[in-house]
This record gives structure tokens, sequence and C-alpha cells, in this order.
């Protein structure tokens, strides 16, 4: 571990900030610094101790929270962590500007070595899960077991409605987006994003309605929210185009940790149909599909992904 890479870590005030950012009950929120680059981190204390580390990677628009339903399910069986990339969640934007699937996968990787805490069941989810499959590649040494909930691969045809998304990359689009729906409430934005990432909206319950609202009208308040949505969703539609060793497919050929892949028949981000291709791409690898699960399969299905990698876990950690 470089000495240069030393975290510094603070607990995260919440009186220092206009709105303070939700913590589940026993959940522990921590702002860890590395030069140039600030990240937090959800902890779920393990529930007893020796357990191995796991973290846990959101997708594009998405934070640490994203994880709170599912960590709690795997706290007898993984010492986990779920972080904030930056510029999501409670991270500030890297001092750099970088929000490539590169940068993301170099923020997990630093924060990895400075904690020392690999190797790491890595869990990733969208953004989260190309990120991660690139860390899965070119640092083997950090991951015991790799989790995959409909990862943010490239392909060919991309659906319909994942066009807006893809849209964020182009400049200036984010900008007038914002001008265009200045009159749209926090509420209205959450069910937007609702409708597009669950299979079933339905299945959101009153107080995760009400805790989603408020956490969007917290991030519509950081001047960095649109740049940063903006900045990575170009970084996802660029690794999308990236040939060669560094493609994002031939990179998951050379992932060498056990695989878990997840994908939702109602998926309105990444098809349905990518599941075979990755299947095949990733060597070894066990498939959970999920027929009425959406983009986020881990929010709405937490007991069915939980048990797979639960099962992922005991088969290749010697049930530890």
């Amino acid at each position: 571990m470089s000495s240069t890479e030393l975290p510094e870590t603070r607990a995260v005030a919440p009186a220092a900030r206009a709105r303070a950012v939700r913590v589940a009950e026993g959940e522990e929120l921590r702002s860890v610094a590395l030069p140039g680059l600030t990240l937090t981190v959800r902890a779920r204390p393990a529930v007893r101790e020796g357990l191995p580390p796991a973290l846990y990677v959101h997708g594009l628009g998405g934070s640490s929270q994203n994880w709170s339903t599912m960590m709690p399910l795997l706290a007898d069986k993984v010492d986990g962590e779920a972080l904030d990339l930056p510029g999501f969640g409670d991270s500030p934007p890297p001092d750099d500007g970088n929000y490539s699937v590169t940068g993301h996968a170099r923020a997990v990787i630093r924060y990895l070595d400075a904690a020392d805490r690999g190797p790491v069941h890595l869990v990733g989810n969208s953004l989260g899960g190309a990120t991660v499959t690139r860390v899965a590649a070119v640092r083997p040494d950090l991951v015991r077991t790799l989790t995959l909930v409909s990862p943010a691969l490239p392909e060919l045809r991309v659906q319909r409605s994942a066009w807006p998304t893809a849209l964020l990359a182009v400049p200036g689009a984010a900008p007038l987006f914002a001008r265009l729906t200045k009159d749209w409430t926090p509420e209205m934005r959450v069910r937007g994003v609702l409708g597009l990432c669950y299979g079933d909206p339905g299945r959101v319950t009153p107080e995760g309605l009400r805790h989603a609202v408020e956490e969007m009208e917290r991030r519509l308040e950081l001047p960095y929210f649109w740049d940063a949505m903006a900045r990575s969703a170009r970084g996802i539609v660029d690794a999308y185009t990236l040939g060669g060793q560094h493609g994002l497919w031939r990179q998951a050929e050379r992932v060498l940790a056990p695989t878990l892949l997840v994908y939702g028949g109602r998926d309105q981000l990444v098809s349905y149909r990518m599941a075979r291709r990755a299947a095949a791409a990733f060597r070894g690898s066990r498939l959970l599909t999920l027929p009425e699960a959406g983009h986020v399969a881990m929010m709405e299905y937490p007991e069915a992904v939980a048990g797979a990698v639960r099962e992922l876990i005991d088969d290749n950690d010697g049930g530890s």
C-alpha cells in the first residue's frame, strides 16, 4: 500500500449540510479523503468478526443508498461497504473531472488499495457493473467474486427507452434538459426514474418514495449534479465505442473471478437479450434471470439477488 494513498477517514457530519444524507438503521457513513479524490462510504458492519469484505458499486444517477435494502441480507456473510462514486451520492466531484468508466474504476481501485480491504466480493449495478468489470480485469488480486446486476456493457442495438439517457452524453444536452424540466417537482422526477428503472414501480413503498424524493431534492441543490450525470453518461458512451484490449467485452473475457450475472426481463436500459452474450463472455459464470425485474433488481427483488450472491460466495469462499 503506497504511503501516498493512506486514507484520511472522517465521520460525515449531517449538520454541516443543508440537507443530510439518509443513513438507514444499522448503517455508518464516513468520508475517505485520498489525493485528488474524496469518497463517501456507507458501511453495514458484519454480524461477527472475520467475515470477508464486500464492496457494492451503484449505477448512473444512483448512490450507495441503492444497496441499503440488500446489504442487511448478507450481513451474516460479508463485511459490507457501499461506495458513492465521485460526483454521486455524497461524494464530491473528482479533482480531475474524470467521469469515464476508467476514471470510476480507478476510484474503486484506489479506495481498495488505500483501505487494504482486498480481495473483496465485488458487486456492481449498471454503470457500476461496467466499472467493476474493468476493476476485475485489470486488478484480479482485488476481487474474490464478481456480481453484475444489469451491467452497462456495450450493446449494438440500444433499446429505444435508453436513448434519453444516452442523449445526456451529447455536449450541451444536460443544461438544455435542466432548463426544459425546471418546472418538474422532485416527485415528478423520481416517478419518472422509477418508471424507467423498475419493472413494477408499484413495488416501491410510500416510505421508499418519500426517501427518494428527499434525496432528489438534496441532489438538485448540488451545483455539479447535471455535470456529473452528463460526464458519466458520456463515459458510458465512450466505453461502448472503445475497441481493442480496453473494450469492455474484451475485458470481460479476461475476468478470472467467479462471476454472477443478474438480468431483469423488464429492464428498459440494459436489454435482457444481453444476458446470453454476457454468460458467454465471463468464463464459468452463472446467470440469474428475473423476468419481472427492471434495471435495479437488487432494489426490487433483494432477497433473490442476495440469495444468489450467497450461493456464489458459499461455492467459492469455503462457506465462511
